[in-house]
């Protein structure tokens, strides 16, 4: 598969979003986005059914600064504000986020209303900020390259 159109679509701030990503295309995400200097984290929450161990697991992860307090508001603050971590546009690929989903769907929906509003933030400078789940659920779609 040629990364080219992956890698377009990923530098475009205005098609990121929250999506599902097939395990099969989680290497080809990556590669498009080193390719498109995007930074690329990858954070597997698995087994972790409540909200502040994945927002924990998150702050690792993502590598955030001392001062990240491990709450929505501070994660919201570390994803608007990469200047540890300078790129062209972020991709976040979460793992095996379908504990949290199911033990709380309301801290799930909390967690991606904060990706939406990190999301935004960045398009509205046009960065690209892209979370992908490697679960399907309401309101995640498949990047149609990926499909």
């Amino acid at each position: 598969m040629s990364l080219r159109p992956l890698q377009t679509l990923l530098e475009d701030s205005g098609q990121a979003g929250i999506y599902h990503l097939p395990g099969s295309g989680r290497a080809t995400v990556r590669r498009a986005a080193e390719a498109g200097g995007l930074a690329c984290f990858e954070v597997n929450v698995a087994d972790t059914d409540r909200m502040d161990l994945v927002l924990a697991t998150l702050g690792r992860g993502l590598d955030f600064p001392e001062w990240y307090g491990n709450n929505l508001d501070a994660l919201k603050d570390c994803l608007t504000d990469f200047s540890w971590c300078e790129a062209a546009g972020y991709v976040l690929i979460i793992s095996h986020a379908e504990a949290l989903q199911a033990a709380d769907p309301a801290a799930f929906k909390a967690l991606n209303e904060v990706f939406g509003a990190a999301i935004a933030e960045w398009r509205s400078q046009d960065f690209p900020l892209w979370v992908f789940y490697d679960l399907r659920s309401d309101g995640l779609a498949t990047l149609p390259t990926l499909a």
